[in-house]
């Protein structure tokens, strides 16, 4: 393998979703020369031949925002059999009146948002990234080091090469090792809570309804599927509960677990008819205390990792590389270093409103479906009732989950 160092004006650390996600929105931004920026991915995985290891089987529930800002960067009509619209929100409280209803219609959209496997849509993000020419990968390695200088930043990868480039964005995940390199802190704590994930195919068809149903161990999360019927059956359940208890269901034979969903979900989409794998991960609220660095930008879950609660953890992502799309557009049309600090601290500045309503939110619903306590059933019931009837409190609600 050649030694020779090679020149990017990016190089992106991480070709999962954030990574591809950044690489495309950049790919057609161009300097004053009219040349389009060079964009290095240093991706761990072999993509090509196992693009499990990176783009595993979990379903994400993309917003409209983050929905019609993919538009603009890929072709969507290939995920049309595989993306489930979202017609409707149903969230209710188990053994208890309050409930709420949010339609699509109701806020003049056909969809609230799309329910997608994270596979189907990263090799969608793949394939249109493949057809750029200024997009470079260096796959499979990884990072042995970084060293920021004054005007640019070398990395040295594990495969012996070097490579320089004007500013990283690094897109590394939760354990992002971009983050550990420059030493920037996180905070992570703990919800006492996980998540157990399956897909699951149910009785009756689920008519594009995502269901959020709070119950006394932990919230539950149905989020419709595609399976290529327009009566779809098919289902992701997200099912929080504490780590012990989560850890026995798991351990469940399929038919105690069929049965003990049914009894905490409820008969709105009658019995399990089929129980795809189980898997459980612990939940905690990951935050870097810094978002930014010396010619870097942590994006995604290298930035923050939030509770799957109201599912906002990919969406705000997706409005980091937008918004950050957009200051490098401009720095570049100015001529400017698009590593120019004090607009990479603006940046941040602007992004950390949005990160802690959206953390306040998630972790809101968290605790206050999380207790038993009477004051709180009463007031969460009665919120829902007012969520369901008082429309500029649903407005704004539906408003900031649809990504606006």
């Amino acid at each position: 393998m050649s030694n020779n160092k090679q020149h990017f004006d990016i190089v992106i650390a991480g070709g999962g979703l954030s990574g591809l996600l950044a690489a495309l929105s950049l790919a057609n931004l161009t300097k004053q020369d009219g040349s389009s920026l060079s964009i290095a991915i240093i991706e761990a995985n072999d993509i090509e031949q196992q693009p499990e290891l990176t783009f595993d089987a979990r379903v994400l529930a993309l917003s409209h925002g983050s929905v019609s800002y993919l538009q603009s960067l890929i072709d969507w009509h290939t995920l049309d059999a595989y993306a489930a619209p979202i017609k409707q929100i149903h969230i209710s409280d188990r053994g208890h009146y309050g409930k709420a209803r949010i339609n699509a219609t109701e806020h003049q959209v056909t969809a609230l948002g799309y329910v997608v496997e994270m596979s189907r849509l990263g090799q969608a993000l793949l394939a249109s990234a493949k057809r750029y020419s200024n997009i470079h990968w260096f796959c499979p390695d990884s990072i042995a080091a970084i060293d920021w200088q004054k005007q640019q930043v070398t990395v040295q990868l594990n495969s012996a090469q070097q490579i320089d480039g004007q500013l990283i964005l690094a897109c590394d995940g939760a354990q992002s090792s971009c983050r550990q390199f420059a030493n920037i802190s996180s905070n992570a704590t703990p919800y006492h809570q996980s998540a157990v994930i399956a897909n699951v195919s149910m009785e009756k068809a689920h008519q594009n309804v995502a269901y959020e149903r709070f119950t006394e161990m932990g919230p539950i999360a149905m989020l419709p599927l595609a399976d290529g019927n327009s009566d779809s059956k098919k289902c992701s359940l997200v099912w929080t509960l504490t780590p012990e208890k989560a850890e026995q269901v798991v351990q469940l034979d399929d038919i105690s677990f069929q049965q003990a969903l049914v009894q905490a979900f409820g008969g709105w989409l009658g019995n399990v008819e089929q129980l795809g794998q189980r898997t459980c991960y612990p939940l905690h609220l990951v935050r870097a205390n810094e978002q930014i660095y010396h010619r870097m930008v942590l994006v995604g879950n290298a930035s923050h990792t939030i509770h799957p609660i109201a599912g906002q953890g990919f969406n705000l992502g997706v409005r980091d590389v937008a918004q950050l799309r957009d200051v490098l557009k401009q720095l570049l049309t100015q001529g400017k270093d698009i590593a120019q600090f004090s607009a990479l601290n603006d940046y941040a500045q602007n992004r950390a409103t949005d990160h802690q309503q959206v953390i306040t939110l998630t972790d809101s619903l968290v605790t206050l479906f999380s207790n038993e306590l009477p004051p709180l059933v009463a007031g969460r019931n009665i919120g829902l009732k007012v969520l369901n009837y008082c429309k500029p409190l649903k407005n704004s609600l539906v408003n900031k989950t649809m990504g606006y």
